[in-house]
């Protein structure tokens, strides 16, 4: 019998089936909080772990998603310059706000509020990644083209 999953893993789980998706959030025993962790719990590469970052428009206030491998760092300089205004990072009452879901399990899809995504281009190369689903030791596997067409991301060189 398979084990009922924690609310905010429910949640990701329903928009994945809304989705037509079949993939399977899983709920490990480990923390998946960080890129490292959850590359060892479930058996891959840190860069096929989707890191979900928000940010926030230091002119507009508005949240902005980036989806990027566990692999890499987001360059907020070039980030900014696309968006045209610089970008900060948030704190963690800013990100449940926006998302609905506490740092270190930011899923990235089924948030409370729409926002701008971007989805590092790095991802392009697998066949298969892993994303949080909504708290530190829940995670998906989902194919990068399904990612993007489901967070309707741009996608980008995140470095």
């Amino acid at each position: 019998m398979e084990r009922k999953l924690s609310g905010n893993a429910q949640r990701v789980q329903d928009a994945l089936a809304e989705a037509g998706l079949s993939s399977r959030v899983r709920e490990l025993p480990a923390s998946t909080r960080t890129a490292q962790e959850a590359a060892a719990a479930v058996g891959c590469g840190v860069a096929q772990i989707a890191k979900s970052l928000v940010f926030r428009g230091q002119v507009s206030g508005s949240p902005v998603l980036v989806i990027t491998s566990g692999a890499h760092r987001v360059n907020e300089a070039r980030l900014g310059e696309r968006l045209a205004e610089p970008v900060e990072k948030p704190d963690a009452a800013f990100v449940r706000e926006v998302t609905g879901f506490p740092i270190g399990g930011v899923p990235p899809l089924a948030h409370v509020h729409p926002m701008r995504v971007f989805v590092d281009q790095s991802f392009l190369g697998f066949d298969e990644i892993w994303a949080a689903a909504g708290t530190p030791n829940a995670v998906f596997p989902i194919a990068p083209a399904d990612l993007v067409r489901l967070t309707r991301g741009e996608v980008i060189s995140v470095e």
